[in-house]
C-alpha cells in the first residue's frame, strides 16, 4: 500500500474563499490543468465515480447520509486521485469544480456527469433530465469525457424523454469528438423504489437499446455492472466497456475477485467506481483503492 495524504483545513479554506471571491478562478483552472490522452499505457482506465450526492444518493450501505459531509467526501477522493493508478474521476460539475480548486486534477480524466434530474426517490425519477453538463460546456471547459445514465423502465413513460434526450446527448458528443459512456439498465419499480434488473438477458437488452442511441456510436462507451455470465453478457457489444462497482456493502474480496475475473474479458477497459471503495465498511480507502488500482494496472506495482 502506497503512502497518501489527505486535505487539510488550509486546502478547505483556500476552497471557500475561492468560491466566494474568485468564482472566475474556477473556469481559469480548469482550463489550465494538465491534460492527458483517454487511452495510454496498458490502454485501460481506473475511473472514480462521485456523481451520486447530485441525484440525492446519499447512502451507503445501511447509512442514509454517509456521502452527506462534502468535506470527507472530498478527503476521500484526494486520497484516490493521488494514487498512480487512478487515471481520473467522474463527477457533476460541483465535485469537478472543488477538485479543480483543489489541484487535483493534473494528468487526470475529468469525466462530466450530464443527466442527474431523476432523483431518487422522487415520483418522476424515470424522467432523468439533464441537468448537470451538457456537451458544448464541457468541451469549453476541458472536460474529456461525458457520463449518462439510462434506465429503461418499459412501465413508466418518462423513459421516452430520457432516450430522446440521451440520444441527443450522444449525438452532440460524436459531433465534437468527445467520448460518453452510457450506464444502461432494465429498471423497474418494486415497493415504491426503483431497482434494476442485473439478470444477464436484461443487461443484454439494455446493451442493445443504449448502443443504437445517437446518430453516431463512434464516441459512445459502456459503462456496466458485473453480472452471472459476464462472457455472454460482453459479447452483446463491440463498444469499448468499463465495469461499474457492485454494492458497498458486499464482502470486500468478493468483490475484488469478480472484477479480477471481468477484467480479464475482451472489450473491457477498466473499472468505475465510487461508493464502493471510498466508502467501505471492511477496508480503508487508501488500501481498496491501492487494491482496485493493482487489477487494472497489474503492471504498476512492478
Amino acid at each position: 500500500m502506497r503512502d497518501m495524504t489527505a486535505l487539510t483545513q488550509e486546502d478547505f479554506e483556500r476552497l471557500r474563499t475561492v468560491r466566494a471571491e474568485s468564482p472566475r478562478a474556477i473556469r481559469e483552472l480548469l482550463a489550465a490543468r494538465r491534460r492527458r490522452d483517454i487511452i495510454r499505457g496498458d490502454g485501460r482506465l481506473f475511473i472514480i465515480a462521485a456523481d451520486h450526492p447530485a441525484r440525492g444518493a446519499l447512502a451507503v450501505g445501511a447509512e442514509p447520509y454517509a456521502m452527506a459531509d462534502r468535506y470527507e467526501l472530498l478527503d476521500r477522493l484526494a486520497i484516490a486521485l493521488r494514487h498512480p493508478g487512478v487515471d481520473g474521476v467522474l463527477g457533476t460539475p460541483d465535485i469537478i469544480d472543488d477538485l479543480a480548486v483543489l489541484g487535483l486534477l493534473d494528468d487526470k480524466i475529468v469525466v462530466g456527469s450530464m443527466n442527474r434530474g431523476g432523483l431518487r426517490g422522487a415520483s418522476f425519477e424515470m424522467d432523468d433530465r439533464y441537468t448537470g453538463y451538457d456537451v458544448p460546456a464541457m468541451v469549453d471547459s476541458g472536460i474529456d469525457f461525458a457520463k449518462a445514465l439510462l434506465r429503461v423502465n418499459l412501465d413508466d413513460d418518462g423513459t421516452a424523454p430520457t432516450l430522446a434526450s440521451t440520444a441527443d446527448a450522444v449525438t452532440a458528443a460524436a459531433r465534437a469528438d468527445l467520448p460518453i459512456m452510457l450506464e444502461p439498465f432494465l429498471s423497474r419499480r418494486v415497493d415504491g423504489r426503483i431497482v434494476n434488473d442485473l439478470s444477464p438477458d436484461a443487461v443484454m437488452l439494455s446493451i442493445a437499446i443504449a448502443s443504437g442511441l445517437g446518430a453516431s456510436s463512434a464516441s459512445t462507451w459502456l459503462k456496466l455492472p458485473v453480472v452471472d455470465d459476464m462472457e455472454r453478457v460482453l459479447a452483446a457489444t463491440t463498444l469499448p466497456v468499463l465495469l461499474l462497482g457492485g454494492d458497498a456493502g458486499a464482502d470486500p474480496d468478493d468483490t475484488f475477485s469478480s472484477w479480477e475475473d471481468a477484467l480479464s474479458l475482451p472489450g473491457v477497459r477498466g473499472l468505475t467506481v465510487g461508493r464502493t471503495l471510498l466508502y467501505s465498511a471492511d477496508i480503508d480507502v487508501a488500501a481498496a483503492i491501492d487494491v482496485a488500482a493493482s487489477l487494472v494496472h497489474p503492471g504498476l506495482s512492478a
